[in-house]
């Protein structure tokens, strides 16, 4: 293998195992072979036919044991990872444990993945309990863990199946992604993010991770599995990255690419995972938190995805009522494609929230009815949890505080309220 300055080799694993629970009251009433074949028709059959298979198979245990077989799961890190009270509740009145292993080699498809949580997943709908994901510590409802399958095309929202995890230390926020070493990547990281960046940072990883997962199944196509990967040293990173990561691959925007810089961190001690880090490319000066700031800006069209909440005064009610004034204009040309080629039509309008209202942005979809707008989420909600990058959203017109158009260098069109944000005449919460 040739090894240059340009790239960097990760080594490969021989293999891959997937494990899920499912926690029980007494035993399961049929077998997981019976699950499966009632799941025929209601997931891809792609997806229904490798999981059938891999049963077949020596690649796939299903096994029910005594829950108290098991070392208790650590009821914290289960509710860190989004455990509710009442899946904690049945996971402690539990007898049994179903555990669903499968194994496969690394590439594409991650068939262990793909099979392992089928098979858990229809074992628990039958039961009518909770999927375990062993590999995120993190509780499943059959119908999420059914939805997180592929598609007919194979295809898959990437934040499904990689968590985003941060915490804080001196130098700003240290972020981690959990999940790609179910596919034999490495975990990336990226440390000294400003505190300001904490929902877009976590999108960009998602999209960084969407491209270098690509990349390293690209490596994995052979017929042999090799011993390293040659990965790009300089990743470029675009909102098409992050629009596919989670699974809104027609809502990117045309923006343009970001790059970051990989460097191999690993673990001094033989116990702790080692890091892909993704840092400022080397030419760069100045603290890296200016850099990830100035990413973000690029990666978002010019609309910031953090959240701002706003109290209504001379200003904002001008600009509010100046969008509101020019709406019936911009659907007409919306729907008439009179708006600037590879343009796109955004929304701002209000959620309910603690504080008040919760203003986030939409890239218009569809807007056939004058009353009713279809969009897509530009950046993630803090007062509805269901409000996510990518993910699509209806709204009500008369919700609507204002619009942009944007192109690839940021808002070509509207955007009166953003205006009066960011010029700093209203106040803020």
């Amino acid at each position: 293998m040739l090894i240059t300055d340009d790239f960097l080799p990760v080594p490969v694993p021989e293999s891959l195992t997937a494990t899920y629970l499912v926690p029980m009251t007494g035993l399961p009433r049929v077998s997981a072979a019976t699950a499966v074949r009632a799941l025929a028709g209601r997931i891809a059959a792609p997806v229904h036919g490798l999981a059938t298979q891999m049963l077949d198979s020596p690649l796939m245990s299903v096994d029910t044991r005594s829950i108290a077989e098991f070392p208790a799961l650590p009821p914290d890190l289960l509710t860190a990872f989004g455990a509710t009270p009442e899946q904690l509740d049945r996971l402690a009145r539990a007898t049994h444990l179903v555990v669903v292993r499968a194994e496969y080699r690394p590439g594409w498809p991650p068939a262990h993945e793909w099979a392992a949580r089928t098979v858990a997943a229809a074992v628990a709908e039958d039961a009518g309990g909770d999927v375990v994901d062993v590999f995120a510590l993190q509780f499943l409802d059959p119908a999420a863990a059914l939805r997180s399958l592929p598609d007919e095309r194979g295809r898959i929202r990437l934040v499904d199946w990689v968590l985003v995890p941060y915490s804080s230390d001196a130098e700003g926020l240290w972020f981690t992604t959990k999940g790609l070493r179910r596919f034999g990547l490495l975990e990336l990281q990226t440390q000294g993010v400003p505190d300001h960046l904490t929902r877009a940072w976590g999108a960009v990883l998602t999209g960084a991770a969407r491209r270098l997962l690509r990349d390293w199944t690209d490596g994995l196509t052979g017929e042999e599995v090799p011993a390293f990967v040659q990965l790009p040293v300089l990743a470029t990173i675009t909102g098409h990255d992050i629009a596919v990561a989670y699974g809104n691959p027609e809502q990117h925007g045309a923006t343009a690419p970001v790059l970051l810089e990989l460097e191999l961190d690993p673990a001094t001690d033989p116990e702790a995972d080692s890091f892909l880090s993704l840092r400022p490319p080397s030419g760069h000066t100045g603290p890296a938190g200016r850099y990830f700031a100035a990413a973000c800006a690029t990666l978002f069209d010019g609309i910031a995805p953090d959240v701002r909440y706003a109290r209504r005064g001379d200003a904002m009610s001008a600009a509010i009522a100046t969008a509101r004034a020019g709406l019936d204009d911009v659907r007409a040309r919306f729907l008439a494609g009179q708006l600037p080629e590879q343009a796109q039509l955004v929304v701002k309008y209000g959620l309910p929230g603690d504080e008040g209202p919760e203003y986030v942005w939409a890239g218009v979809t569809s807007w056939e009815s004058p009353e009713r707008i279809v969009a897509a989420s530009v950046g993630d909600a803090d007062s509805d949890p269901t409000v996510r990058i990518g993910s699509p959203v209806v709204l009500e017109a008369a919700d609507v505080v204002d619009w942009a158009v944007l192109d690839g260098t940021g808002v070509i069109e509207g955007g009166w309220t953003q205006a009066v944000l960011d010029a700093g005449d209203h106040p803020t919460a």
